[in-house]
């Protein structure tokens, strides 16, 4: 489904929450949403690997990285895997790499940034609890939405208008 975000925020104005304007858009689709699970880890992307792994169900997955920009946290055969197993897209708060696989991938995804070293592999982290950055708290099994005007969360699921 094609969001917009402007007619997101314009039509539900009291349900959503705008995330700060730092993310850009590395994957092939440019738009979507769904409901949110998310993955706390800091330059070790064990956890990503394993939600990926599992059927997406046309969720959103929300990586914090805590804003790294020392290695990338989701690249071209993670990407791959997201988008075989169903996922709508991955919100990174931090940073992807082989950004031009990602462009060719059907998957949404959100980032602030590329960086080619890969990240760490040690199986730490955490697993479908609220994170917070850009000014919003991402809670699990609320919504995400992204499109390239920007990222929202809203509490309840949101239905463009036709």
């Amino acid at each position: 489904m094609e969001y917009v975000l402007p007619d997101l925020c314009d039509e539900y104005p009291e349900l959503v929450r705008v995330v700060s304007p730092m993310f850009r858009s590395y994957g092939q689709r440019q738009s979507f949403g769904g409901p949110i699970t998310t993955v706390k880890c800091h330059e070790d992307n064990s956890l990503v690997a394993d939600a990926v792994a599992e059927p997406g169900d046309g969720r959103v997955l929300v990586v914090d990285a805590g804003g790294s920009m020392r290695c990338g946290m989701l690249g071209d055969n993670l990407a791959l895997k997201a988008a075989n197993n169903g996922w709508a897209g991955i919100i990174v708060y931090g940073c992807v790499r082989d950004v031009e696989e990602l462009a060719r991938t059907d998957l949404g995804i959100q980032a602030l940034a590329s960086h080619p070293m890969k990240s760490l592999k040690r199986g730490i982290g955490l697993r479908d609890e609220p994170v917070t950055f850009g000014g919003v708290t991402f809670h699990p099994g609320e919504f995400a939405y992204a499109d390239n005007n920007g990222v929202l969360v809203s509490a309840e699921e949101l239905v463009m208008s036709t």
